[in-house]
Parts: structure tokens; C-alpha cells; sequence
């Protein structure tokens, strides 16, 4: 293989991270001097060093290595790393053997495994909903979860406009619902009035343009009452902004083109209570505390949570972090991902994730270190969010937020103080089982649909489906 010197990348990659040299080395597992000298290229890339950069920082080095070799062993070693070749994993000698002497065996292996991956994917996406109609239809959420994660969940003009207007209408967070009450009144001649749940049982909140009032429900807390001023706000500010991107999202159903744009406003709405620099600033200063921060903006932990999804500004980032909002039946009513990381659509998420026991226990925070099939792990927290109560009926609303970012990212969290990183157990799921590939787990409950598991009948494994 060719001399490999990558120091301008290097050096780029470790600045859009917010990272010294010391810590791009403690996680490449080298010493900050080997590090300085990669970036002065005085060091030529090893394969070692290839293939722990692809780990730590998940870098596609097709893009700066322009040796044909490096590039076809990386691919390799990546769809070799799939639960599928557990049993019979090549190493990395027999790996370069491949590439060396079958160098177009490599090419159509490759090509195979995309086409393997590409329908695993397709799975995915589709998440229970695994019958033969179902392979045809497709989620208007997966729509916009698909349209936000192709924008890395981060919107420039709505975060432009946001800043724009909050630095107009000024004043302290815990100001806030009587400002926008104010600039409702003096800039639209808006009135917000506030209704009982009996007045209005079954809504939330209702913007009636042609009275000029927006009503609220007495159900909503102080913080969520705000929000929905906010929402309200942007239809009037940004009506035309609103609609553009909506359209450059390519949804074409018009009930789903609508939540899209409900979503946009939505986005406007955190962008305007947590302006971008100072929740980034505060979010860096407290180590990501969700309750500081919820405080000190003065919205509810699920904001601030949701809020944390879309720091991706190029030259200011935070945290990569991916969210899930689940009932207690499991269904998934809400998923913001920028990250690596699989999110169900339709519920059936693995049992060994902790996210379900959050209902057992109200309010308090679950940590967990969990790992996917492609062996990518993350630090999770899961925990409770209290919804409004409209009807009468006795049963609440909660629902659990999980949170969570790549374990090489958590020990920037304030949350991940009580677990020790380095030697805490790391428990392995999956999507659901239908799709998941992990031999010899306890909790399968199926079959999956696109490999088969090895039977014995003279034995008994952990579960019926593979022994």
C-alpha cells in the first residue's frame, strides 16, 4: 500500500469535534505526540491507525484516502464487523490477503453486502409493520424523521429568525409567556385568553385567526403554555420560510406536508425560548444537566431534551445526541436522530433496553450503556414526561424519553458521572427481533426475518429459536 499521510484532514476532523490533541488521543488509544505527528505528517497512516479513526469518530476515509487498497480493506472490514459473520469473522491478515490477491472477488462482496445492508435497512424503516402490504407503505413520520435527519436536524434560517426575533421581543426567560402574550397583542392584535378543560376538552390549544385570539387550555403547565405561544408566533412571523421548506422537503401527501410543517414551527418554537449560543454555552458549562437546564430556560425537561437534538452547527457543535418517545405500550410517538444510532419506527424496541422500566420509576433517571449489532455503542438515559390531563378518566399521560450519544461523547455528560465509562457492562440490543441478528439472546421473542439462526436438535440454547 501507498504512503497514506492525512495531516490536514486529521487536523480538521479533531477541530470540528471541539478536541485538543490529548483527547483525540486517549480515543484513538495513542500518545498525544503520535497525534501531533499524523497532523504534521510525519507519520504515514497505518492500517491500526486507519481503523481506529473509522471507530472513534465514524470518518468515511474514502473521502480523504486516495489509495484505492486502504479504501477496499476499510469497506471490508466494516461488513465483516456484521453480527451475520459472528461465527466465522475474518481477520484482519486474511482481510489483506482478499484485497491483495482477489481484488475483484472484494469489489462483488461488497456489492452484495450493500445490497444486504440496503434491505436490512428497508426492514428497519419499517419496524413491525413487517407484513406484505406493510413493505409498500410508507410512514408519513418516517417522511419527516427523514427529512430532518437529511438536514442533520438542524435548520439555519429558522435558527436565524429565531434569534432575529427573540433579540427584538428581549427580556429574561421567565418572562417570557407575558412578552409573547405582549407581542401577540401589539404587533398582530393577537389575544391569548385562557380555558378550562371543560371549555375546551378535547384541544390544547386554537389559534382562530378570524376572532384574532389563540386559547389555551388550562391544562397546560406555565412552560408549555409558552411553547405554544411560540408555535403560534412562528405562523405569523415566518409564514413564507415555514412554507419553503416545507416544500424542499419533497412530501407530497398533503396530511403529512402539514405535520412536516407543524414540525418546522415546532422547531422555531425551542429555537426561540433556547436561542442557539446560549443554550449551547450553558449546555457546555453545566455538562449537559437536563434539570439546570430546563431551569434556567424555563421550559420542561422533554424541551430541553429535544432542544439538545439539533446543536449541529458547523463550527458550533454540541453533543451528537439521538431521542425516542415511547407509550407504555411500546409505540414510539417520537423520533429525532442525527446520530449512528437505529431508532424503531413502530414500536417493538428490545427488551433489553432499559427505556421501559423508566415507568416503574417515575421522574428518576435510568442510565445505560448499550451496544447495536454493528457493535456501535452509546450511553442512553431514559426517563419519564408528565403529558396534560384533558379528560376525567383517571389515567395518565406519561410517556418515557430516551436520550442518548456515542459512549466516546459521554463523559462530557453530568448524567454519566455515576457510571465508570471505562468498565460500567454494556448491554446489547437491537431494533426488535424480527430484525436483529444476535445469536444465543434470551429475550428473543421471533425468528429473524433475514437470516437463520443455527438449530441443533440435539440441543437446547437459550431460546427455541437456535440452539
Amino acid at each position: 500500500m501507498h504512503k497514506t499521510l492525512i495531516g490536514s484532514q486529521l487536523r480538521q476532523l479533531r477541530r470540528e469535534h471541539g478536541h485538543t490533541q490529548a483527547e483525540m488521543a486517549r480515543r484513538l488509544n495513542v500518545s498525544p505526540a503520535y497525534v501531533n505527528l499524523l497532523e504534521n505528517n510525519q507519520r504515514a497512516l497505518s492500517v491500526k491507525m486507519l481503523m481506529a479513526l473509522t471507530e472513534a469518530y465514524g470518518l468515511d476515509l474514502r473521502e480523504v484516502v486516495n489509495d484505492r487498497d486502504l479504501s477496499t480493506l476499510a469497506d471490508l472490514r466494516a461488513a465483516v464487523a456484521d453480527p451475520a459473520f459472528a461465527r466465522h469473522k475474518p481477520d484482519l491478515q486474511e482481510l489483506r490477503a482478499v484485497v491483495d490477491h482477489a481484488p475483484r472477488f472484494a469489489e462483488l462482496f461488497l456489492s452484495l453486502y450493500r445490497s444486504h445492508h440496503g434491505a436490512v435497512a428497508q426492514l428497519a424503516r419499517l419496524g413491525s409493520d413487517l407484513t406484505e402490504d406493510g413493505l409498500l407503505d410508507t410512514a408519513a413520520e418516517t417522511a419527516i424523521h427523514d427529512f430532518f435527519r437529511d438536514n442533520r436536524n438542524y435548520f439555519h434560517p429558522l435558527e436565524e429568525a429565531a434569534g432575529t426575533l427573540r433579540a427584538q421581543i428581549g427580556g429574561a426567560s421567565d418572562d417570557m409567556y407575558a412578552l409573547l402574550k405582549r407581542h401577540l397583542r401589539m404587533q398582530f392584535q393577537i389575544g391569548v385568553v385562557l380555558k378550562s378543560t371543560e371549555d375546551m376538552p378535547d384541544t390544547l390549544r386554537f389559534f382562530d385567526r378570524a376572532a384574532g385570539t389563540v386559547a389555551l387550555s388550562a391544562a397546560l403547565d406555565h412552560p408549555n403554555r409558552v411553547f405554544q405561544l411560540a408555535h403560534v408566533l412562528s405562523l405569523l412571523e415566518i409564514p413564507e420560510l415555514l412554507e419553503t421548506l416545507t416544500k424542499a422537503s419533497g412530501i407530497e401527501v398533503e396530511a403529512t406536508r402539514a405535520r412536516c410543517h407543524v414540525e418546522l414551527a415546532n422547531y422555531f418554537a425551542a429555537a426561540l425560548l433556547m436561542p442557539y449560543a446560549p443554550f449551547l454555552e450553558r449546555a457546555e458549562a453545566t455538562q449537559y444537566d437536563f434539570d439546570r437546564l430546563a431551569s434556567e430556560f424555563d421550559v420542561t425537561f422533554e424541551q430541553v431534551a429535544h432542544r439538545l437534538t439539533t446543536l449541529h452547527r458547523d463550527g458550533a457543535r454540541g453533543v451528537g445526541f439521538f431521542l425516542l418517545r415511547i407509550d407504555r405500550a411500546g409505540n414510539v410517538t417520537k423520533r429525532v436522530n442525527a446520530t449512528a444510532f437505529a431508532l424503531a419506527e413502530k414500536g417493538g424496541a428490545c427488551p433489553v433496553w432499559n427505556i421501559h422500566n423508566a415507568f416503574a420509576t417515575p421522574g428518576m433517571m435510568l442510565r445505560q450503556i448499550v451496544e447495536m449489532p454493528d457493535r456501535t455503542q452509546f450511553f442512553t438515559i431514559s426517563r419519564t414526561t408528565d403529558r396534560p390531563l384533558l379528560g376525567g378518566d383517571g389515567q395518565d399521560n406519561r410517556l418515557v424519553i430516551a436520550l442518548g450519544c456515542e459512549r466516546g461523547e459521554a463523559h462530557r455528560l453530568a448524567s454519566a458521572r455515576p457510571l465508570n465509562l471505562d468498565r460500567s457492562p454494556v448491554s446489547k440490543i437491537g431494533i426488535n427481533c424480527h430484525l436483529c441478528p444476535r445469536p444465543s439472546c434470551p429475550q428473543r421473542a421471533h425468528q429473524p426475518v433475514h437470516m437463520d439462526l443455527p438449530l441443533n436438535t440435539d440441543r437446547r440454547g437459550k431460546t427455541r429459536y437456535e440452539s
